[in-house]
């Protein structure tokens, strides 16, 4: 793990199509500013735990319980 010390102001570089610039820091939090293209997909990191964790329980579905599934939603309509 790369750890840097940083001010208000001052940034950084993740390769050449990501910048990081510090925009403050106050009452022990700091706010970051991310400039990077548009398909990059930047996630708070619980967020992307979240996902991930939903990915591998989806990802445990056995294809019987799907097809039981799907028979319960056409029995709706």
């Amino acid at each position: 793990m790369l750890v840097l010390s940083r001010k208000a102001g001052e940034g950084f570089l993740i390769g050449d199509d990501i910048t990081v610039t510090i925009i403050e820091s106050k009452s022990g939090t700091i706010r970051i500013g991310i400039d990077a293209p548009r398909d990059k997909k930047i996630f708070r990191q619980e967020v992307y735990d979240k996902i991930k964790e939903e990915n591998v329980e989806a990802s445990r579905w056995n294809p019987v319980d799907i097809d039981s599934l799907g028979g319960t939603i056409k029995k709706r309509n």
